[in-house]
């Protein structure tokens, strides 16, 4: 068994002088006014400007090692987490998995009312961040959660709860497929379950899931490109925005809703920079596209709790494809967004609370 490490961030000095310097040399991009074409050079300038001279990363890394950080190889991969045990030595473990282009400081406001009740682990993709660029093919959704399930047992956990946020809301439920006898719930903040093309599945459709269904088709229209070029050909964007941080800026803020604050934004971009998988973090999107699909559904207990103006989940096309959903609700405002344990941290650890209590 791989040993597991002590980890503490300590970016050097020099990489902080190199970021100022290329942000100082940025070229901005020219764009037609009054004109949606995608991220504006409005929002990058001002991120830019914020990152070059008032943005502290020492202080965010401090935030960072202030909790305890460790990493361990596992089928081959280094793989970073945090690990907050909670106060309750008998306190139900649960395992919290980010997404794309978020990272482990998603869950960073989480971390205190979360560990008063449970003993947390809050991974790093593989790819992303600290976890370091995957070195081989391979890591779609369904091996990352093999991997977390042995991550667990390495931690000495035999029953856990899983709790995820966009990629981690695919795979935290293929956790409960891979580990049923160790995982007794899944707490998710979307379901990404999608209409199979049959017209029966259309054919007494409420005006809620109409509304859903249409918010899905804007989605797909008009900010899908991503999801395309991820998919396709990762490597391609990769060359850009391994090298230019104001073009990581570009194509990270897309999806970074406009009101959230710009140290939650920068901190994340800063990852990604620092620990150059900017662009392996993308091949997740090229690996699940051509990762054979589950044929059953999930049957793990789960529990969504989504927000407004984020992914609409549609409980129909859900149940298709988990078969164990006890919990269905929409947060009450001012929950909102994409990053609710970030911004409507209460509400979201609230849920998770109950939804995990209520298990037991």
């Amino acid at each position: 068994m791989s040993e597991i490490r002590p980890f503490r961030i300590e970016i050097p000095q020099a990489d902080l002088d190199d970021l100022h310097a290329r942000l100082a040399l940025t070229r901005f991009t020219h764009e037609i006014a009054g004109a949606d074409q995608g991220v504006t050079v409005e929002r990058v300038k001002r991120l830019v400007g914020y990152w070059r001279d008032g943005y502290d990363w020492r202080a965010q890394e401090a935030r960072l090692n202030a909790y305890p950080q460790f990493t361990t190889e596992i089928d081959g991969q280094n793989i970073h987490f945090l690990h907050v045990r909670s106060g309750n030595p008998d306190a139900l473990p649960l395992i919290l998995t980010h997404g794309w282009p978020g990272s482990v400081v998603e869950y960073l406001a989480a971390v205190e009312p979360l560990s008063r009740h449970f003993h947390l682990v809050i991974p790093s993709l593989p790819g992303f961040g600290f976890s370091g660029p995957t070195t081989e093919l391979g890591w779609n959704n369904l091996r990352i959660a093999a991997a977390w399930a042995e991550l667990m047992a390495r931690l000495g956990y035999e029953r856990y709860g899983a709790v995820g946020n966009d990629a981690g809301s695919m795979i935290s439920p293929e956790l409960g497929r891979v580990a049923p006898e160790h995982v007794v719930g899944v707490h998710v903040t979307q379901l990404f379950s999608f209409p199979s093309g049959d017209p029966a599945e259309f054919a007494d459709l409420s005006e809620e899931e109409q509304a859903g269904l249409a918010v899905l088709d804007w989605f797909w229209k008009e900010k899908g490109a991503f999801n395309v070029l991820h998919s396709q050909q990762p490597q391609t964007l990769a060359h850009a925005i391994a090298d230019s941080p104001a073009g990581l800026l570009g194509w990270l803020v897309q999806l970074f809703d406009e009101d959230l604050d710009d140290d939650f934004v920068l901190t994340n971009a800063a990852i990604y920079w620092f620990t150059g998988t900017a662009g392996s973090a993308l091949r997740l999107y090229w690996e699940n596209a051509r990762a054979e699909q589950p044929k059953q559904p999930t049957t793990a207990p789960t529990a969504l709790a989504m927000s407004e103006g984020d992914f609409a989940s549609i409980r129909r096309f859900a149940e298709r494809d988990h078969h164990g959903i006890v919990s269905w609700k929409t947060l009450d405002a001012p929950a909102h967004g994409h990053y609710t344990a970030h911004t409507a941290t209460e509400a979201l650890t609230s849920d998770i609370r109950a939804f995990f209590d209520g298990l037991r």
